[in-house]
């Protein structure tokens, strides 16, 4: 609001621009230099000169007074908004002053005011529109005509001249206003699918920007969880060190003081024995046969009791209390696991489901183990029985997280996985994964497949292995397969939809690969969450 009052005084009232050189008359009122002097030029042949604002009259030509610090406000203000100004567009015709222009005519190529646009001809070939100076645009650059039309097939503005006798004769053509109508229903449509295009992309913005968000405040959780147990840890192997370095330094102390007694002992024995060989050298040395034999020598007794006192033994650091000590070790990690929500203890209850079982595998007693037979174990053929060599868990997950882990031979056929209990027993399609409802790890000496419905995923590990982990989220259809080695490593993840409870199913080796080639369930983990 401050900014258009100043405009406003800082306005020429004869051009409507920002003052140029502005200059004050008698009277108090201030004009453009140029201004003022065009319209007095043009009242000289009156021999009255007025004052636009207030219409004093002079009989003489006013002098025209610089005012300096208008023209100083003048200039500052339009550096400093320099794109406030606007472009103004005079009429033609008054040539004497500037006056502002109401409409251009395309046909006169000139600009008109109110007063001269009541003057203008009205007829149709005078086409007016708004005050512009690209006349240019307007006219065809061949004929230096009006556009009037608009060629379809060339999609080019013409004229009627190009319409008759220039190179868009014959052409099927519109009125501007038609064509321009239709293109702007077209943008309409355009702008419609934009609109739509872009509300798509402000929504997929908006679930990015929610999901980096979600993101953010998980990994906010999990680093403070992961800190908390570090730091956690961190103070318990601190204790544990210093217990730990206590018992050290409390054996050293006890050692040190023994032998430091058993020193001092050997010194009193080492002078007691100093002086007993000094004087067996004195008797040595004497030539006189009785005084060496009278001479008197330690009581035999004595020496004989001392030489009995053996040094005891230092001790050595007791090598089963630091253990026990360090053993504190494996509770810090329980804990640990404890603490993170997902714990490898306990039984999850997965055994072998002996009436599942073909008739070339062998279940052992503890239903832990099972290995290919040679020998027919001559069990009933019933509907659950598979007649492959493959056999399920008695257990099954319906939901939750569940995980288990295999010990498997070191060559030879093998599989293990999931199944749901509607799989069929018999033919190729009861094998594991070769059927919409199993899912299978299968394993030959160095190729390694993840097989479902007959579709095979190769995978390629590290190294080879005996050990596997599988872990089973059921709502979020996830089967997870881990290499049990150091470190662990990821091997496949199947993702899909569940709809049935879910077995763990394994397959022994084939006949024809050899004998005791075993697959059993070990260290079975009781559900948690990861």
């Amino acid at each position: 609001m401050a900014s258009a009052g100043l405009r406003e005084e800082l306005t020429c009232p004869i051009c409507l621009s920002i003052y140029t050189q502005p200059v004050t008359l008698r009277c108090g009122h201030n004009f453009c230099q140029g201004c003022i002097g065009s319209m007095w030029d043009s009242q000289g042949g009156s021999g009255l000169y007025t004052c636009p604002e207030c219409r004093k009259r002079f009989q003489e030509r006013p002098a025209l007074q610089r005012n300096l610090k208008l023209c100083n406000i003048a200039e500052c203000f339009l550096s400093t908004q320099p794109e406030q100004e606007e472009a103004v567009i005079f009429c033609t015709y008054c040539v004497t002053s500037s006056v502002p222009a109401a409409k251009t005519c395309l046909h006169c190529d000139a600009s008109l005011c109110d007063i001269h646009l009541e003057r203008h001809s009205k007829s149709e070939e005078h086409v007016l529109t708004e005050p512009t100076t690209s006349l240019k645009t307007r006219k065809c650059p061949v004929h230096k005509e009006i556009l009037k039309y608009y060629c379809t097939e060339d999609a080019a503005c013409i004229c009627v001249s190009c319409c008759l006798v220039g190179e868009h004769r014959g052409h099927q053509v519109e009125s501007l206003n038609e064509a321009s109508e239709k293109k702007k229903e077209k943008l309409r449509h355009v702008l419609e699918k934009l609109t739509s295009v872009r509300e798509e992309t402000e929504k997929r913005a908006q679930s990015l920007q929610e999901q980096k968000r979600e993101v953010q405040e998980k990994a906010a959780g999990v680093t403070a969880r992961v800190t908390a147990l570090i730091r956690d840890t961190r103070a318990q192997l601190e204790v544990l060190e210093k217990r730990v370095l206590s018992e050290i330094t409390r054996w050293e102390e006890q050692v040190s003081l023994r032998v430091s007694d058993l020193i001092q002992q050997l010194e009193i024995k080492k002078d007691k024995l100093s002086r007993k060989m000094l004087h067996i050298e004195e008797l040595c040395n004497i030539t006189d046969p009785v005084t060496v034999l009278q001479g008197r020598e330690s009581d035999n007794a004595e020496d004989r009791e001392r030489e009995g006192n053996k040094v005891p033994a230092v001790g050595d650091l007791d090598e089963v209390l630091i253990p026990l000590t360090l053993q504190r070790l494996s509770d810090i990690v329980t804990d640990l696991k404890a603490k993170s929500g997902f714990c490898v203890q306990g039984d999850s209850g997965i055994l072998l489901d002996v009436n599942t079982a073909g008739n070339d595998v062998s279940v052992s007693g503890d239903l832990k183990t099972a290995s290919y037979s040679e020998t027919d174990q001559l069990r009933l053929n019933t509907q659950e029985r598979f007649v492959y060599n493959q056999v399920l868990s008695t257990r099954s997950f319906s939901s939750g997280q569940h995980y288990w882990e295999v010990e498997i031979s070191e060559s030879g056929d093998r599989e293990v996985g999931i199944s749901y209990p509607s799989i069929v027993r018999k033919g190729n399609q009861a094998r594991i994964g070769f059927n919409k409802k199993s899912w299978g790890l299968y394993t030959w000496d160095n190729y390694h497949l993840v097989i479902h419905d007959s579709i095979e995923t190769q995978i390629y590990p590290e190294s080879p292995w005996q050990r596997l982990g599988i872990y089973l989220d059921y709502e979020a259809g996830r089967l997870s397969f881990y290499q049990l080695c150091d470190p662990i490593r990821h091997l496949h993840t199947v993702t899909a939809t569940f709809t049935e409870p879910l077995h763990a199913a394994f397959c022994v080796c084939n006949k024809w690969l050899g004998q005791n080639q075993e697959l059993g369930v070990l260290i079975p983990a009781q559900q948690g969450n990861p």
